[in-house]
């Protein structure tokens, strides 16, 4: 067999196994999508918060959990029913918002304080109370540094409004909540007074 006859012949060979490969995967039928099992679910962390005392708030809290809840999955923050304990207590001040650093964990209870202080120089309402819960989960001050920090805090400027967590924020709390692993930490207890 010449060496011409040869390679035409190894290359129909493969063309066909090919073929038949790609059809034999073209008519399989599609693998059904893993459902979550329950071991993933129970690994969330569900952490109550309580701002009844945080009149004038209302709606920079819900906007500050809501934009934690988008960004992580780990733990969840849940608005305490009337009655029932939350691990985070949050109340409006009239000094500096300041928060007690966590990672807080299921039955343990730290507090924040949003400070009018704060808004009367300019500060956005919504940014400090994303804030102020990323300190209770967690996440001590990033100072100096850019508004697309969270942590950052005050020392982004007045004009700065956002109020998502960034990547590496996001992995950090990811992290400490991951499989329900606050449950074994401890709460680092310090009180963070976010001045400029």
């Amino acid at each position: 067999m010449s060496l011409y006859t040869w390679l035409k012949t190894a290359t129909v060979g493969a063309a066909v196994v090919l073929a038949t490969a790609s059809a034999t995967t073209a008519n399989a039928a599609p693998a059904p999508a893993a459902e979550p099992s329950a071991s993933s679910a129970a690994a969330v962390v569900t952490l109550r918060y309580d701002d009844s005392r945080a009149g004038g708030w209302e709606a920079a809290i819900a906007a500050g959990v809501a934009s934690w809840n988008a960004n992580v999955d780990n733990v969840k923050l849940v608005e305490a029913a009337p009655g029932t304990r939350a691990e985070i207590v949050i109340v409006a001040t009239t000094g500096w918002p300041q928060a007690t650093l966590g990672p807080v964990r299921p039955g343990r209870q730290v507090r924040v304080e949003l400070g009018s202080q704060a808004v009367s120089q300019g500060y956005d309402k919504t940014r400090i109370a994303a804030h102020e819960l990323g300190h209770s989960l967690g996440l001590p001050d990033t100072k100096p540094g850019p508004c697309s920090q969270l942590m950052s805090g005050s020392s982004a400027g007045t004009a700065c409004v956002n109020a998502i967590p960034n990547a590496t924020e996001q992995a950090r709390v990811e992290s400490a909540y991951a499989n329900g692993a606050a449950s074994r930490f401890v709460t680092d207890g310090r009180t963070l007074v976010d001045a400029p």
